[in-house]
């Protein structure tokens, strides 16, 4: 028996399809290791809510209610996947767990999960203690995986400012507006630095965009990285067919 569960996406749709690819995958594999032959009927009840939400760093730089403000038009998509019956959740956004708190009080009957306290058990299980973090500069604002990551006994390394620049030029105007060579370029520029400075360590790739625009990048092709949206995935499928949190799979490569 397994229960519904929802992802709320559109930031950017792009990241929240992919998310649903990275959820069907994880079930699979859950059915494989229950011993059953993966088919249509065994994959879990799961609904998409793809909303136009407004820019989630832009809305913390800035003070105040208004349209640019996120929370209302997620809240209103949680509320429907609620309505669908979820009874766990997965945002497909690392900086919209900004928001992660009130979602959660807003609707206690479904299970909200975290994508940074996911990935930081996720770590601390296969014994890492030191990881760099590429993200939007709204997590790196709020301390997303920094608190997640020193609670769990890890040290979280931050790129430097024009570092962090980079990275927000290769998600808005390479990945968002289609770019991925430019995307490419930004994304492995900073990772190769990450690297350099701070040696092999576990490189989280804090915003749902930067895996799709490293994809095929033969420069990174040797360094440890980590896609957050590939543990929440699989941590979403241990809700759906057990209701409880499971182990996710080695995603550092």
């Amino acid at each position: 028996m397994t229960q519904v569960v929802g992802i709320l996406g559109g930031m950017g749709p792009a990241a929240g399809a992919d998310f649903v690819r990275l959820f069907v995958d994880a079930c699979a594999r859950r059915m494989r290791a229950r011993g059953e032959t993966v088919r249509d009927q065994g994959f879990p009840e799961h609904w998409l809510a793809q909303v136009p939400v407004p820019d989630r760093s832009g809305a913390l730089e800035s003070e105040g209610l208004g349209a640019h403000q996120p929370l209302e038009p997620m809240l209103q998509a949680l509320g429907r996947l609620a309505a669908l019956g979820s009874r766990a959740v997965a945002i497909a956004c690392n900086t919209a767990h900004a928001w992660h708190a009130t979602l959660q009080e807003r609707f206690p009957q479904v299970e909200v999960l975290h994508v940074a306290r996911e990935v930081s058990a996720h770590l601390a299980a296969q014994g890492v203690r030191d990881v760099a973090l590429m993200a939007t500069e709204g997590t790196y604002r709020i301390g997303l995986y920094e608190q997640a990551m020193a609670d769990a006994g890890m040290a979280c390394h931050l790129p430097l400012a024009e570092e962090r620049r980079m990275l927000m030029r290769g998600i808005y105007d390479g990945v968002k507006a289609g770019d991925m060579p430019l995307a490419q370029a930004c994304f492995s520029e900073v990772a190769l630095q990450l690297a350099r400075r701070h040696g092999s360590v576990a490189i989280v790739m804090g915003c749902t965009e930067i895996p799709l625009g490293l994809e095929g990048s033969a420069s990174v092709g040797g360094l440890r990285l980590v896609d957050p949206a590939q543990v929440l995935a699989s941590a979403l499928a241990a809700r759906a067919y057990d209701g409880v949190s499971a182990p996710a799979p080695r995603v550092l490569a």
